[in-house]
């Protein structure tokens, strides 16, 4: 299946089904010499497991992490890094019913038109278990990152229509991963909560956006023309399973505003050497011509409702005929929650990526 590798220095190739026996990946070109923090990567992986609260889906994964290759003493070698995550809590009966019936808003139809083959064991490729590798990738790619300082940060900015308005450099971005929904904020996390327990007794699902912050990345970071970094971070986003929309910087909304408020006016800070500059305003979002600026990088990225609902729904089967099916067995209301790491897990990825390529600019 073409598609399964990402990244063009910096790379990760995932395998493995929703309900196979394992899922899976290999990242390379991770540079030699990188102290590899098994632990860290577990804590990684532990974020984005489902049954973490009763707002997220009840399969219980512990999804422990072996690295097969690519690692001596600790330490990274430049080898190709593999790695296992098996499948232990993989419920194929739960999808007998749906053998032969394509769920709505689900890829079953797509898949099946693009293949001929229907793996309706939880959507095969589809599911969102496959993020699982990027989780490792991502974190692999943060070990390198750490040694730059640059830190990446994501949190849930709205459920529904409950939306945190407050701008993320007033927020204490650490302070995401105590709440329920990952929502630094405490007023907004208690509305959202209840908001999805209604919804959870409901048997319905919702939509959510999660923010991510990128910092200290320095400048001259992407590609002028094809490979924007803006461009490669909009892939690795809409990559991700159930996302609807990628805005950054201003977004949507500078399309309302005069080139005189949008404008980041640039400043110059003198040093002992050459000077610092910084903008005033970042309406950029780090990015200006697709390189990065050295101001912080920030993005939003949109979910849908889980398609998977414990209700009643009309569809048809493979043959044409009119099915009623209730997919939703074991299913998360709302997917922006456990979707955090994984966004910072693809924009770990595509930082990293583009910081190896810009070293071989380098002298």
């Amino acid at each position: 299946m073409a598609g399964n590798i990402f990244g063009i220095v910096f790379r990760l190739i995932t395998y493995g089904e929703s309900h196979g026996a394992a899922i899976g990946g290999v990242v390379d070109g991770c540079p030699s010499g990188i102290m590899m923090d098994s632990d860290f990567i577990q804590s990684e992986l532990n974020r984005r497991r489902p049954g973490q609260t009763h707002l997220t889906s009840p399969r219980d994964e512990k999804d422990p992490v072996e690295i097969l290759s690519g690692v001596f003493n600790g330490m990274t070698t430049g080898a190709p890094i593999a790695f296992i995550v098996p499948n232990k809590d993989a419920h194929p009966e739960d999808y007998t019913d749906l053998n032969g019936v394509f769920r709505p808003s689900h890829a079953d139809y797509a898949y099946y038109k693009k293949y001929g083959i229907y793996d309706h064991r939880g959507g095969g490729r589809a599911s969102a278990r496959e993020t699982i590798a990027r989780v490792v990738g991502g974190a692999i790619a943060k070990m390198i990152l750490k040694d730059y300082g640059i830190t990446i940060r994501a949190y849930v900015s709205s459920i529904g229509q409950i939306a945190l308005a407050t701008p993320y450099d007033e927020l204490d971005l650490t302070s995401a991963e105590s709440s329920p929904v990952r929502c630094p904020d405490s007023r907004c996390s208690e509305e959202m909560t209840r908001l999805l327990e209604t919804i959870i007794a409901e048997g319905d699902s919702i939509g959510g956006s999660v923010t991510c912050v990128i910092k200290q990345v320095p400048a001259g970071l992407g590609e002028p023309v094809f490979d924007k970094l803006q461009a490669d971070l909009a892939k690795a986003m809409l990559s991700i399973n159930a996302v609807k929309g990628f805005e950054y910087g201003s977004g949507f909304k500078g399309s309302s505003m005069k080139g005189s408020e949008h404008n980041d006016q640039i400043i110059a800070t003198p040093t002992e050497h050459d000077p610092v500059f910084h903008t005033l305003t970042n309406y950029s979002g780090g990015i200006q011509g697709g390189i990065s600026n050295g101001e912080d990088i920030y993005f939003k990225v949109a979910f849908k409702p889980a398609a998977g609902i414990r209700r009643e729904q009309r569809t048809a089967d493979i043959h044409g005929n009119v099915a009623s099916i209730i997919p939703g067995k074991r299913y998360d209301a709302c997917v922006a929650i456990r979707a955090v790491p994984i966004v910072e897990a693809m924009a770990a990825i595509v930082i990293t990526d583009h910081l190896l390529r810009q070293k071989a600019y380098s002298k």
